[in-house]
């Protein structure tokens, strides 16, 4: 398996040696699991609870690119001290087929927790009627205001020290020539070379791609519209574009917009980065081929097949992920979910007072100390360029306390801090009685129990994921070999059914 290693250090008690020992811990770790390390990102003297770290965001970012498989880190706060940040972070990951491995810590994180990651990543939905009032609350006073609710504005806009929208005068011309170019006939390729030749760049500060253009070009807020949590409030923010020619614009991307594509639906590989090959231990990923009457059929195929030092046959997806789910529901006892929902609330309960809610206030009391003493400064100052120039760091103060208090506001709005432990058994129970057929079932059930799966010829291995490290971990025998095909007595297909 590719896999690359992040490191870090975050005080001046630690140095360039607490990198290196980092890597050299992973480093033996790679090589006792047949690991390949394809690169390494290291953010020197920054905290795992900003996502201001660079090269943290580059391997983010990097995990589009397919060229690694894995992250590996010395220990788990390496990667981020939030389990609100650690869960979102990995999640992207996961979308890409990269999964988080832990050199200190064994699977990847302690038994509960692992648990408490996935059901909180995955519960949001299910609770989502209720708890997103509960989050969108923190947030309506800005709302209702036209204020910025935190994040990058959009391309042309910043936020003033009333926290409302202004025009930057800098980057909305950028935007005035995107929309002129298009209405005149330039094709998005044309205008992409034009603002990248000319060293434009996005909001983001990268080049311009489709995906960037398109964004712009469907930007209602260009037009004057404030937008904020499915809330739209005309004239709430200050126009660039007029209504005819975003309206222009409009029209010709959907005329040029090709037919949707009808060939066929994107697959969803469920058990992406938990599935691994019993074999030679590298991660299975979804591939997909076409029989000779034209009929598709999805697997599962072993990494290491490409790396020529594996012959596992692939496996049928269908068959392996309702071996799996069959296996996760069996999982749910009343015993079980009666530690589970009791450890979940405690976690709950824990987390109100979480290290990032904490690291958020300090910051937020650091600001105002530098804050008192810019001004303090000013007031000792009479040279007007330096007093200028205080004053604008004044002002940048001032845009990101606010900017903290929104984001403290909503850290303690985060609905995994509000749910009860009658809660927690109540839906523990309603994915005891879920419909196996149901994709959003099939995803819930295996996000939040099931940790890694080892396919042999005759058998697999489940880890689950559980409140001890007792009793987590199953073989299950395969009654019919899994790459044959699934059928009846009769010769007719099988029917999904765990009951």
């Amino acid at each position: 398996m590719n896999v690359v290693v992040y490191a870090r250090y975050s005080s001046h008690s630690q140095t360039e040696q607490s990198i290196e020992g980092q890597i050299a811990v992973c480093e033996e770790y790679a090589q006792r699991n047949d690991f390949t390390i394809v690169g390494t990102y290291i953010d020197r003297a920054l905290t795992g609870t900003n996502d201001k770290r660079p090269q943290f965001r580059k391997m983010i970012e990097d995990s589009n690119k397919k060229i690694f498989e894995g992250v590996l880190v010395y220990q788990l706060d390496r990667f981020s001290r939030s389990r609100y940040d650690s869960i979102v972070n990995k999640k992207k990951l996961k979308d890409n087929g990269v999964r988080v491995f832990s050199a200190k810590e064994e699977i990847s994180d302690d038994a509960s927790g692992i648990l408490v990651e996935g059901f909180y990543e995955s519960a949001a939905e299910y609770f989502s009627a209720e708890l997103s009032q509960k989050v969108k609350r923190g947030r309506k006073l800005n709302t209702e205001k036209c204020k910025s609710n935190g994040g990058i504005p959009s391309l042309g806009y910043k936020v003033g020290s009333d926290q409302r929208y202004i025009i930057d005068e800098e980057k909305a011309p950028i935007v005035k020539i995107i929309f002129d170019m298009y209405v005149n006939g330039y094709t998005m390729a044309d205008i992409i070379r034009h603002l990248n030749d000319n060293h434009y760049t996005t909001a983001l500060g990268k080049p311009f791609n489709k995906n960037s253009i398109r964004t712009i070009l469907l930007n209602k807020r260009y037009t004057g519209v404030y937008i904020s949590s499915g809330i739209e409030v005309p004239g709430g923010m200050p126009r660039i574009i007029s209504d005819e020619t975003f309206n222009k614009a409009s029209e010709i991307m959907q005329k040029n917009k090709k037919a949707p594509a009808r060939a066929r639906a994107k697959t969803e590989y469920l058990l992406t980065t938990k599935l691994f090959c019993g074999k030679c231990k590298e991660m299975m990923t979804g591939t997909s081929g076409t029989s000779r009457n034209g009929q598709l059929h999805n697997y599962y195929s072993c990494n290491g097949i490409k790396k020529k030092k594996c012959d596992k046959k692939n496996v049928k997806k269908d068959y392996i992920e309702d071996l799996v789910i069959e296996q996760a529901r069996n999982q749910l006892t009343e015993e079980n979910i009666n530690k589970m929902a009791n450890v979940l609330a405690q976690f709950a309960e824990k987390e109100k007072n979480s290290s990032n809610l904490k690291n958020l206030e300090k910051s937020l009391k650091e600001n105002e100390k530098q804050k008192l003493n810019l001004i303090n400064s000013l007031k000792m100052c009479d040279i007007d360029s330096v007093r200028k120039t205080i004053f604008e760091e004044i002002e940048k103060m001032e845009n990101e306390h606010k900017q903290i208090e929104n984001e403290i506001l909503f850290e303690k709005s985060q609905h995994y801090l509000n749910i009860s432990e009658t809660k927690i058994k109540y839906f523990l129970m309603q994915m005891k009685e879920g419909d196996v057929n149901d994709i959003r079932y099939r995803k819930l059930i295996i996000n939040v129990f099931v940790n890694k799966v080892y396919v042999y010829d005759d058998h697999l291995i489940i880890v689950f994921n559980a409140v001890d490290n007792e009793n987590n971990t199953v073989k299950v025998p395969t009654t019919e070999s899994l790459e044959g095909s699934l059928l009846g007595a009769s010769g007719a297909p099988l029917k999904k059914s765990l009951c």
